[in-house]
């Protein structure tokens, strides 16, 4: 996570965040245009959001959704006036892009399966997502009509030469697709708090909802492909998670679909 400090000035913010900023130090840790991500060093810390207006209700709902179940931080405020504003406390100890986790990749694998799996066995019957899968592929069907291309480094066996050849998977496979198990939505290294190789919570849920198993798993094999600059730790993390609960042939209409996001 990288920390640019800013200048801290009370009145650009709703009034009833002002006493968790004055007198503490304010860091910039955001990593897009759209929402801006301040860490407030006060006590034990918070993470204060901002984005467009209703930008952030969903990922309120899902974090207040994963606290009621001792995976998440405590959603502190959601405001949404102007603009949107999402104050939680910080959980302790690090994400997994740290250089600790990096540096045993093997060990890193297995415990981000180990997370995995155990937040896909969990009960989550009062979900309020409950179909993640048909707002995911109406959102590729959106974004293909709108030209996208995410042309994002991909391993071999999972990349496509052109958005005609992944549409034609989706379009054949989508289908296919099931929301049978609560997902992260976005199970990526920077997104899964260990501390001393202990689980802590998961962070930035909005994608978060009842889907296929296979959103996140495909998610978690891109993120040690892409911080470990190689693919070797796929096969070893599915071993983990479970072999058996995965069909690899769903990995590739993942993949496809995230031509298109």
């Amino acid at each position: 996570m990288i920390l640019k400090p800013i200048i801290p000035d009370l009145s650009i913010y709703p009034a009833e965040l002002r006493s968790f900023i004055s007198g503490a130090k304010l860091y910039d840790s955001s990593s897009s245009k759209e929402t801006q991500v301040i860490f407030i060093e006060k006590g034990r810390g918070y993470f204060l959001k901002s984005a467009a207006k209703g930008a952030l209700e969903r990922e309120a709902q899902m974090t207040r959704c994963f606290h009621s179940k001792g995976l998440s931080a405590e959603v502190l405020y959601y405001l949404s006036k102007e603009r949107d504003w999402l104050l939680t406390e910080k959980i302790s100890g690090e994400d997994c892009t740290a250089e600790k986790y990096l540096a045993k990749p093997e060990r890193l694998a297995d415990t981000l399966a180990e997370c995995l799996a155990m937040l896909h066995a969990m009960d989550f019957s009062d979900c309020p997502v409950p179909n993640h899968t048909k707002d995911y592929l109406v959102k590729a069907q959106q974004n293909k009509s709108a030209g996208v291309f995410n042309k994002r480094p991909m391993p071999d066996e999972l990349s496509y030469k052109s958005k005609e050849e992944a549409w034609s998977v989706v379009e054949a496979q989508g289908h296919l697709l099931k929301t049978d198990t609560f997902l992260h939505g976005d199970y990526c290294l920077p997104n899964i708090i260990l501390e001393d190789w202990n689980f802590r919570g998961f962070i930035d849920v909005a994608d978060a909802g009842m889907g296929d198993r296979h959103a996140d798993i495909f998610w978690a094999t891109w993120s040690l492909f892409f911080y470990l600059k190689t693919d070797q730790y796929r096969k070893r993390f599915i071993d983990a998670y479970g072999r058996e609960k995965v069909n690899e042939d769903m990995l590739r209409v993942i993949a496809a679909a995230e031509v298109f996001g």
